[in-house]
């Protein structure tokens, strides 16, 4: 078995270390792996924050059109340890992560090796196996990558035994297909929600996966990729990826002017169509601004504001006594996984209030044409929004009875509450067709 060891540097110095071990005829792939190779990069002894160790192990081959896929080796510095892991570029942006769902840690060394048996994986010490494509026995030859970004496991007949397409991460390449058995996932830094784009039987959704979804009540088409699009540039520099911090779905097109990515389509739009666009109990309103709801209790005289923190649902399950509080001029984007057909908003408002958990209500009663009467829960106070009057729904949240507004601020841009909800079962739900369907 051949064996590059590249030692503890920057990644940068890391690639070009490993270039210059090629070239010197340490091995010579050109842009593919072969079986019984193994390429192992250093990792500190302490934890150096920030740390990022990259060996960039092979390319696709196009040096015409900028910019290009490459494959690198990393161990990167993440929560008090080093992850390994197999990663896929175009140009600077990470396309595809072998650690995206789990991540690899390892000590003092992080390990790639193509078994002889076909099996790819990812090493720690004493041959700890912390990732791996399960081939062997399969006639696996060689590791590469395609043109369009596509890293593959083939046999000496260039048949593909393993690809990691059929393993998407929170990006969708050209020429990539979802099912309904993949998706692609989002996991925004500093929070324990993430985010989730798949396709069912009905629809496109895209969910959140702290609780709550957001769809189109008519099941109307809200966005639509426009066909010139396609044009617009060569499929390997553009692609499809899920932001972390608002889970948008966006694609991005490659600026060689900028020489960056850039999104050159949204699916929404507006910040206050996000599910997350404010704190839990904050109103995004007209100007896209997030502000709060006032509100004051008779025992304590006291005024809460958003910024003061959350508390959790339980304490309505304790005995407390509540009541339902109606918001005028305000809507959330967000609907329950399963809505009931209530007669009366009144009996909505009970509905919350026998279960401890609810900690809001939504009654739409329809207008126009349409009548229905539809109540929704949620265990989560997220999404609001400030709309026109008379679109035939009431809000409504579960406050602490004796609650009052402090009607020396009423104006919506003063709104606060003092109870806050938890995330729990829901999703988010954004139909999108045309050209992404």
């Amino acid at each position: 078995m051949k064996n590059i060891k590249v030692p503890e540097f920057s990644f940068y110095f890391c690639s070009v270390l490993l270039i210059l071990l090629v070239n010197n005829g340490c091995c010579d792939w050109g842009s593919s792996i072969h079986v019984g190779h193994e390429i192992s990069l250093a990792v500190p002894l302490e934890y150096s924050d920030g740390f990022i160790g990259r060996a960039f192990l092979m390319d696709d081959g196009n040096g015409q059109v900028e910019p290009n896929f490459r494959v690198a080796l990393s161990a990167e510095a993440n929560k008090g340890g080093y992850s390994c892991s197999l990663e896929v570029f175009l140009g600077d942006v990470k396309v595809w992560n072998s650690g995206h769902h789990s991540q690899f840690y390892t000590m003092d060394t992080c390990v790639l090796e193509l078994t002889e048996d076909g099996d790819l994986l990812l090493k720690g010490a004493e041959d700890q196996v912390g990732w791996r494509t399960g081939t062997s026995g399969q006639g696996v030859e060689r590791l590469r990558i395609l043109k369009t970004g596509n890293l593959v496991l083939v046999d000496v007949f260039d048949q593909i035994k393993w690809q990691s397409f059929n393993f998407p991460t929170d990006v969708m390449l050209w020429g990539q297909r979802l099912d309904l058995a993949t998706r692609l996932t989002s996991y925004p830094r500093n929070s324990t929600s993430f985010y989730t784009f798949e396709i069912q039987h009905s629809k496109l959704a895209l969910h959140l996966n702290s609780g709550l979804v957001l769809f189109n009540d008519e099941h109307r088409k809200m966005a639509q990729i426009p066909s010139w699009w396609r044009s617009i540039q060569p499929p390997s520099v553009r692609f499809l990826a899920l932001g972390n911090e608002t889970g948008n779905l966006g694609l991005y097109s490659y600026s060689p002017k900028k020489q960056s990515f850039e999104a050159s389509f949204q699916v929404l739009n507006s910040k206050c169509d996000f599910p997350l666009a404010c704190k839990p109990y904050g109103i995004c309103t007209f100007s896209n601004a997030c502000s709060c709801i006032r509100l004051a209790t008779k025992e304590k005289h006291m005024v809460s504001n958003c910024s003061e923190g959350t508390s959790s649902s339980a304490q309505f399950c304790n005995g407390t006594q509540v009541e339902m509080l109606e918001l005028n001029g305000v809507n959330t984007v967000l609907r329950d996984a399963s809505t009931r057909v209530i007669v009366s908003k009144a009996a909505c408002a009970n509905l919350c209030l026998d279960d401890c958990k609810c900690v809001a209500a939504l009654y739409s009663s329809g207008n126009g044409a349409k009548i229905f009467r539809e109540c929704s829960i949620f265990r989560l106070v997220a999404g609001i929004k400030q709309v026109e009057t008379g679109t035939g729904t009431s809000y409504m949240v579960k406050v602490p009875k004796g609650a009052r507004y402090d009607h020396k601020e009423t104006s919506v841009e003063k709104w606060v509450l003092i109870v806050v909800g938890v995330v729990d079962g829901l999703v988010i739900i954004i139909l999108v067709v045309g050209g992404l369907a």
